[in-house]
């Protein structure tokens, strides 16, 4: 089990975090939403270590960053769907500012581990 080399990652760590907090988040919007931005943002935040995983699981360091920039992508969909979430009022402004914070520092973890991975990439030329 230890051959899993995301598990060795801490943006895989936050990202699962952020999983658990934003079903808990969404376990109490209005029942309307369940197939609407419940469904939405939860497929979204769970794309997110899952694409790192995915990604880390890739021998071509191409598809290493394809992977990451498909979590980043959902990140940002996820903090999207946060806004839109307290504009509804679903959420608190307080609560947004929390996951906003949670969101940037993994959003700089994907581009330094993005970084990285360029950079074994120039030297593999």
């Amino acid at each position: 089990m230890n051959d899993f080399y995301y598990r060795k990652l801490k943006v895989y760590h936050q990202s699962k975090q952020l999983v658990a907090e934003v079903y808990r988040i969404t376990h109490h919007f209005p029942p309307q939403e369940q197939y609407g931005l419940t469904n939405q943002i939860q497929r979204a935040v769970i794309s997110i270590p899952s694409n790192i995983a995915e990604g880390m699981g890739r021998f071509s360091l191409k598809e290493r960053i394809h992977f990451l920039e498909i979590a980043y992508g959902s990140l940002m969909e996820v903090m999207c769907q946060l806004e839109v979430a307290e504009l509804l009022n679903y959420l608190s402004k307080d609560e947004l500012e929390g996951q906003e914070s949670k969101i940037t520092e993994i959003s700089k973890m994907l581009i330094s581990l993005r970084k990285t991975i360029e950079e074994k990439q120039s030297i593999n030329r």
